[in-house]
């Protein structure tokens, strides 16, 4: 027996939703890369090691996401699904480090935040262009 599919939300409940969700991954976008580059730039004990270094190494990953991210693609949105991820297990780590607890759970804390807001925006911004696109 084939699956039937379920209807799309209506524009009015989807709307609002792809608005917030992408204002709430925004911010968190641009947290997250504050809060990473000012630990690494200030605070952190890079050992000796060149700052610039270190900046680009943690940032890339985030920074190849940038255009897609700050333009609203879904696609991009999902992808960034997957990269915070690293950022997330990097705070959870630094979490039980004494010397960088906060910096850790406040990596952890705003990377859990920008999955969850990506996640949504990508499913109710997927939802929302079937819709636009006549899909009922």
């Amino acid at each position: 027996m084939a699956k039937q599919k379920k209807p799309l939300p209506a524009m009015e409940w989807l709307q609002p939703r792809v608005r917030f969700t992408r204002w709430v991954s925004l911010i968190g976008y641009l947290a997250l890369l504050l809060l990473i580059g000012v630990w690494n730039g200030v605070f952190a004990d890079l050992h000796g090691a060149r700052t610039w270094v270190v900046l680009s190494i943690v940032l890339v990953p985030l920074l190849i996401l940038a255009p897609s991210v700050l333009l609203g693609h879904a696609r991009g949105h999902a992808w960034l699904c997957f990269v915070v991820n690293i950022y997330f297990i990097q705070g959870v780590l630094a979490a039980f480090d004494p010397a960088r607890a906060l910096y850790g759970w406040a990596e952890a804390l705003i990377s859990l935040v920008l999955f969850c807001s990506a996640l949504m925006y990508t499913r109710w911004k997927f939802q929302l262009d079937r819709k636009l696109a006549g899909e009922s």
